[in-house]
């Protein structure tokens, strides 16, 4: 009889927390960079009383300088080190374009093999926290056309866990995107000592037979809630969480809408380009004669920016209400 793994409870932000001092035990290699990581510990407090155990060699201070940061993480991973920078806020990373998808995502192909960039970067994203534009963003899909380039966005504990793990041990860069939307409004049980997820694969979050639901980050969670409520309904709705953007589970993808024969894109950033056109574009490729409705993506609308004022975030994020009604709609097609 199979004895199951201990675990301990936490939300999101301590499952981070967990992980990172995790590998910092486990690997002297193992180094953590960014703004404010190290007398402060972190802006939500995820490194705190890091520098202290680990000394200034490991958990450095960085200058307010994106391009820096990721670029002497490079460096670091280049040379054999397990670089594990931090961007403050996802709105911030647009200094670092070039060092993300000019060096770090190209140095295995551009050396033929002869090295490797083993490097993870961790930002929080997305909205609901009244940070208006310079504190709201997504980034997924501009670094989502980058081939050699990982990004990973996990919505539980326990992903976090296993998922961070897995980009830390990662031969090559992870974009490692945290919702701070979730960071303390979700817990659960997550297992102690050391636990690894593969990247590049999602989970079946709830199961069904009546449409697909595909998402990550924040929506995974209002996505299962809705299908809940459309549960006293005599609705079945299977809940998808990507958990890996890219590289993207696309046989899970398909051996659901293969069963539900509907599908249903929910994503925060904006719907022009985003994952959502990918996904569907996928699907509509290798599933077009097992679907049974269009396929729909709700997404945030095509703005420049998350507004500040309670009434402009509220029009710019998608409500759980909004989801089950679009289920609603697809199911009853």
């Amino acid at each position: 009889m199979a004895v199951a793994a201990p675990t301990q409870t936490m939300n999101n932000v301590e499952a981070v927390r967990a992980t990172l001092y995790e590998a910092l035990k486990a690997d002297p290699r193992t180094i953590v960079l960014g703004e404010d990581v190290g007398a402060r510990g972190n802006v939500f407090l995820i490194t705190k009383g890091f520098i202290e155990e680990f000394g200034p060699e490991r958990i450095v201070d960085t200058p307010l300088a994106e391009a820096s940061i990721v670029g002497i993480a490079v460096g670091m991973a280049m040379e054999g080190l397990r670089p594990i920078a931090e961007i403050q806020f996802a709105d911030f990373i647009y200094p670092a374009f070039n060092q993300i998808v000019g060096e770090a995502a190209k140095t295995r192909y551009r050396s033929n093999g002869d090295y490797t960039c083993p490097l993870v970067i961790r930002t929080p994203y997305g909205g609901g926290v009244r940070g208006a534009l310079s504190h709201s963003v997504s980034i997924e899909a501009l670094f989502y056309h980058v081939p050699g380039l990982k990004i990973v966005a996990p919505s539980f504990p326990a992903d976090i866990k296993g998922l961070l793990t897995s980009a830390i041990e990662d031969p090559d860069p992870v974009l490692f995107l945290e919702h701070k939307r979730t960071y303390r409004l979700v817990k659960g049980e997550v297992p102690t000592g050391r636990y690894t997820i593969p990247i590049g694969k999602a989970d079946v979050k709830r199961a069904g037979d009546q449409l697909t639901v595909v998402s990550y980050g924040l929506y995974v969670h209002q996505a299962l809630d809705a299908a809940a409520r459309l549960e006293g309904d005599g609705m079945s709705i299977e809940v998808i969480d990507l958990r890996s953007i890219r590289p993207m589970d696309k046989g899970t993808i398909l051996e659901s809408i293969r069963k539900t024969r509907k599908l249903l894109i929910v994503h925060e950033d904006n719907k022009f380009g985003g994952i959502g056109a990918e996904i569907a574009a996928m699907v509509a490729e290798e599933a077009f004669f097992d679907l049974d409705a269009p396929i729909r993506r709700l997404c945030g609308p095509d703005v420049p920016a998350m507004g500040y004022a309670a009434p402009l975030e509220e029009e710019f994020m998608i409500s759980t209400e909004q989801m089950a009604e679009t289920m609603r709609e697809l199911v009853r097609f």
